[in-house]
């Protein structure tokens, strides 16, 4: 049996990526769009990261640790390929290896998976300690490229999205999380009331806002990693986690990772199309699009495994 209160929150997560991917009311509505985008949006791949070192835990030999290897890195490779028409010319060796566009994600969290095996029997000090250790590391790199205090060399290699947003100071962190909470079954000693899932997703916001206000970075600079994320991702896994709801059926799963791999596609040839009848429309378009693409890979990876 599935959770389909996990499977209803990838649904969700994936539709906070779309959302700051398209940069949700930045034309209308600036201030409350990069607290959005750059604020409740940027729960969506930590906690998917979560979501995958919980399951990650019953990886516990080599030969399952191979199939789950096989299985990302193939869908790495087929979503690549499918991107190949819209990659910029420069750019190949970076969309090889660090992924095209939201692929990072999949390059990242192979990565950090074969480094999470690797420290899976190791004592829980040392994973908590690199946790965080990363993660700070990962922090400071973009909080310096985005405060633009360097000169122009090094401030485009602070801003480099591979250098900080990568399996290492991004994609292990959480995954090291997710995994942690059911080795040590914190999901079962604690259940998060929504009132605190509520605060923690406020105090994202809070410093979305500081980060603006207060630190005075750009607001059109994207802000992938933020400190309350460490604190408000697994509450929210945990108190979706713990509600008691049940399915048998995989599909909702499958929709959230159909939405995750096609949507830059559609973004692509709907928002930049010349056609002034798609322009006009585009929004409805485009949510319409999502969402029988999205079916449609979800029945046709039925017929054609390894789609999502």
């Amino acid at each position: 049996m599935r959770s389909l209160a996990i499977d209803l929150l990838k649904i969700l997560l994936a539709i906070f990526v779309v959302g700051l991917h398209i940069h949700f009311l930045r034309d209308s509505f600036p201030t409350l769009s990069y607290l959005l985008v750059n604020g409740l949006f940027r729960l969506g791949v930590p906690v998917f990261l979560i979501i995958t070192g919980y399951y990650f835990y019953f990886i516990d030999d080599f030969s399952k640790l191979k199939k789950w290897l096989f299985r990302i890195f193939l869908l790495y490779a087929v979503w690549t390929i499918i991107y190949i028409p819209l990659w910029k010319e420069g750019d190949v060796v970076s969309n090889i290896f660090f992924g095209y566009h939201h692929l990072w994600y999949l390059n990242g969290t192979l990565f950090a998976g074969i480094l999470l095996y690797s420290l899976r029997n190791k004592k829980q000090k040392l994973v908590i300690l690199l946790l965080f250790l990363f993660f700070l590391i990962g922090y400071t790199i973009q909080y310096l490229g985005n405060s633009h205090c360097f000169n122009e060399e090094i401030d485009e290699i602070l801003n480099y999205f591979p250098v900080y947003r990568n399996f290492l100071f991004f994609c292990f962190p959480f995954l090291a999380m997710g995994f942690l909470i059911k080795k040590y079954e914190f999901d079962v000693k604690r259940n998060p009331s929504l009132w605190l899932v509520f605060i923690s997703v406020s105090v994202v916001f809070a410093e979305a806002f500081a980060n603006i206000y207060f630190l005075k970075l750009s607001k059109k600079e994207s802000v992938d990693i933020l400190f309350s994320l460490l604190f408000a991702c697994p509450i929210l896994f945990i108190y979706f986690k713990n509600l008691k709801t049940k399915t048998d059926a995989k599909i909702l799963a499958s929709i959230s990772t159909a939405i995750y791999c096609i949507h830059p596609l559609l973004m692509f040839y709907i928002y930049k199309s010349e056609n002034p009848f798609i322009l006009m429309h585009s929004d409805f378009i485009f949510i319409s699009s999502l969402i029988l693409s999205s079916l449609g890979l979800v029945f046709l990876n039925q017929k054609i495994k390894y789609l999502l």
